[in-house]
């Protein structure tokens, strides 16, 4: 929330415009306190983006901070980046063996589709700028906001340990649907085998009948998801053990929740940060995936597994 290209501003959810004073915008907060408040007839995931929206812009010098931060100040600091070299890591474990470019799709046809909206022969001296995100159409604010939802995932799998392998950016190549079709990760580790989207819809969604509803829900993902697990499973010989579909902290209400069973298969909608607990432990009733059977789905995967 407030720090995705999907989600609304600060101000946006006080319902002010960015330069508005100090005391208007605390009445502001007030006002929306009550509107939202779940006691009141309020939604509760509102009610707890207006207090996280006056965190960020409630004193003088935390407003300036996001201001810089979002380019709503005068000299905007770029919070979408570009690629950066990793950290250094102050750890020797090993880590997850990943192979696939996780985002990469997504970004580089966010960075073709950016010059275009900007026009032909348009200097862009950053394609990231806070303020230039912000005013772009809303389908591409949607391809930089997946990259960088898949991008975190990576982080995350990327530390469960030599145990696990990890594809990302796997084509799909499903009969019935765009042949760019793809699975954002694949993750096989003793817990079992599990396809993974990793999405960003710009703040709370609803579930209704195993899917995702709202209006920044695009299409049916889980069932998406489901049809290009299907086509992998199909091509590689191997079975999934259940379906995770893993969403920014502020926008889940609970951080695990276990939907059960969907077209057959077992399904999870999980916060980032509880992601890795999920993919340790595996989701209740999945089948686990251990000894030889381990270096056979590798194996299959490995030879089937083409990337976006």
């Amino acid at each position: 929330m407030f720090d995705s290209p999907l989600s609304a501003s600060a101000y946006e959810v006080l319902a002010v415009e960015p330069g508005v004073d100090h005391e208007t915008l605390r009445k502001a907060y007030r006002l929306r306190l009550r509107q939202t408040h779940p006691d009141t007839g309020g939604d509760a995931a509102v009610f707890v983006q207006v207090q996280r929206a006056w965190e960020l812009v409630g004193t003088p010098e935390a407003r300036a901070a996001y201001d810089r931060g979002h380019g709503f100040g005068d000299e905007p600091a770029p919070e979408w980046s570009g690629w950066r070299p990793p950290a250094a890591r102050t750890d020797t474990r090993p880590r997850a063996r990943s192979y696939g470019h996780p985002g990469g799709w997504r970004r580089e046809r966010y960075l073709d589709l950016v010059r275009e909206w900007v026009g032909r022969g348009v200097a862009i001296d950053d394609p990231y700028d806070p303020a230039l995100v912000r005013s772009a159409p809303h389908h591409l604010r949607r391809l930089l906001a997946d990259a960088l939802a898949e991008e975190a995932t990576a982080r995350v799998v990327a530390d469960l340990g030599m145990g696990y392998t990890v594809w990302h950016d796997v084509l799909a190549a499903r009969r019935d649907a765009d042949p760019d079709a793809k699975i954002d990760h694949i993750v096989l580790g003793p817990s079992g085998l599990y396809g993974i989207l990793s999405e960003d819809f710009g703040g709370p969604v609803r579930l209704r009948r195993g899917e995702f509803v709202g209006d920044g829900v695009p299409g049916a993902p889980i069932a998406e998801l489901l049809a290009s697990m299907r086509s992998i499973a199909r091509a590689a010989g191997v079975r999934f053990s259940g379906a995770i579909v893993v969403l920014p902290d502020e926008d889940v209400l609970e951080p695990i929740d276990e939907i059960g069973k969907v077209r057959g298969v077992r399904v999870a909608i999980v916060s980032r940060s509880a992601l890795a607990t999920v993919l340790r432990r595996g989701v209740t009733g999945a089948r686990d995936v251990g000894g030889n059977e381990v270096f056979d789905v590798r194996t299959r995967l490995q030879q089937t597994v083409r990337f976006a």
